[in-house]
């Protein structure tokens, strides 16, 4: 039977022998993690190994880890410090992602149980780390190789959903005072064209029909055609888009030193590219900006708006927050308020400052105290949900495609996400997974909106 994970600290920590056969990937963090832990499951199971239900008794746990927060770094070894089984035994346990580039070899003394250390550029390695961990060596691995990893990976199997990520793009050369990116991920690194476009007609032979292409800076991405003609992330998008059975585009996480003009234009004339631009502005102060090393101004970030808006005036903008950034003042606080106001996000992510050791910020003075962090982020979450609500409230009585992509929790419901990224549930017993189908919306609320298959009135 299987049994779960035990937080029972004073069981023995024997791990279990032999070579392991069956597995968990969990993965936090941002969404190129869950691409990479989908990547990381694909390699495991063309090795051989079984994946293992949630909550089930794995061989082998692998952590998929996220360093951009102090609370996340917690939670890593708060979670080895739980896997213990009821039987006295633990899994092999391995540490993947930024945390192991960040960390490297101090995870193993501070955790003794941890077995393999991968970085996020070496977990094509994993298969040999595992080896080696069985035979009782060390399994330590944060290189930044400039081969590429991704041709060492399998091939994409079928999904079994029809959206997926794909990585295009990866590593950061912006240096944000505040971001551990460029430490753990390395310097910008763009996959070859051809290797995406084969990549995306695998998903779509194995029933995908939207992608969201992904990188840190992913529209930093550059390339050449098979002429080797240079090609910007515009040209990408458009040879994505003449792939026949694909039906949307998506991409995130976008900077704005990087949303050129002929991107702007590709969301005027590429109609699977959805009307959706996830676009981090951080702080709605110019003295903030400068001090985060952003590089663009609230100004110049609000042009980038007006253009996409001028050609798309549908788009829906997301963005992302940073609350309490060393020396930010009221004012400067007050400015990001305004700019809330000003662009009227669809949604938006927003944090509290966490200082990373080894960046500039951490070192910078007038820290800002977390009683007043607390009080700011909550305004602006606030401010941000009154928008997101604005925004969703707008949709009632509009008729819309949802792309169905899973089962809701009553008999007969599916959730489908409109081209704005809302998600929709209706009632659709005929319909399947996969689908574009027509829904009028009936009703809104801040996370999610209701819809009636398109004609049809509930009974």
């Amino acid at each position: 039977m299987n049994r779960p994970l035990l937080p029972n600290k004073h069981l023995p920590a024997a791990r279990r022998a032999g070579a392991p056969t069956t597995f968990q990937v969990k993965s936090f963090g941002c969404q190129m993690n869950v691409y990479d832990g989908e990547r990381m499951a694909e390699m495991l199971t063309a090795q051989g190994m079984n994946a293992a239900e949630e909550n089930a008794q794995a061989d082998l746990v692998v952590l998929n880890t996220c360093h951009i927060r102090e609370k996340a770094v917690d939670r890593v070894y708060s979670d080895i410090g739980r896997m213990r089984y009821e039987d006295g035994t633990r899994p092999m346990i391995a540490v993947a992602g930024c945390v192991a580039q960040a960390e490297g070899g101090e995870i193993s003394r501070r955790a003794p149980t941890v077995d393999i250390v991968v970085g996020p550029q070496a977990y094509h390695h994993l298969p040999e780390l595992i080896g080696k961990a069985v035979r009782g060596e060390a399994a330590l691995d944060t290189d930044m190789p400039a081969a590429s990893k991704f041709g060492a990976l399998p091939a994409r199997p079928r999904q079994a959903r029809p959206t997926a990520f794909l990585t295009i793009q990866e590593g950061c050369d912006k240096f944000c005072t505040y971001c551990v990116v460029p430490y753990t991920r390395g310097a910008e690194i763009s996959r070859p064209c051809s290797a995406i476009l084969d990549e995306a007609k695998a998903l779509i032979d194995g029933g995908v029909s939207e992608v969201t292409l992904l990188g840190q800076n992913v529209n930093a991405w550059t390339g050449e055609d098979e002429r080797g003609r240079h090609m910007g992330f515009d040209d990408l998008i458009r040879a994505l888009a003449d792939l026949p059975d694909l039906s949307r585009i998506r991409y995130m996480t976008s900077h704005p030193n990087d949303m050129t003009d002929g991107l702007i234009r590709a969301h005027a004339e590429v109609p699977k590219l959805m009307p959706f631009l996830h676009l981090p502005v951080q702080a709605g102060s110019d003295r903030i900006l400068k001090a985060m090393n952003r590089n663009h101004t609230v100004e110049s970030y609000l042009t980038i708006i007006d253009k996409m808006r001028a050609v798309r005036p549908d788009i829906a903008v997301s963005g992302d927050f940073i609350v309490g950034f060393p020396g930010e003042s009221e004012s400067d606080f007050e400015a990001t308020m305004t700019l809330l106001d000003q662009v009227r996000y669809s949604m938006a992510y927003s944090f509290k400052y966490s200082p990373r050791p080894g960046t500039p910020a951490a070192d910078m003075s007038d820290q800002i105290s977390p009683d007043v962090m607390d009080e700011r982020l909550q305004r602006l979450q606030a401010r941000i949900n009154a928008h997101q609500v604005e925004f969703n409230s707008a949709t009632v009585g509009k008729r819309v495609p949802i792309l169905l992509e899973r089962v809701g929790r009553y008999p007969g419901q599916l959730i489908g996400k409109t081209p704005w990224l809302q998600s929709v549930h209706v009632t659709a017993p005929h319909a399947a997974l996969g689908d574009v189908i027509d829904v009028d919306i009936v009703s809104a609320g801040p996370n999610s909106l209701a819809g009636e298959i398109a004609g049809r009135k509930a009974a």
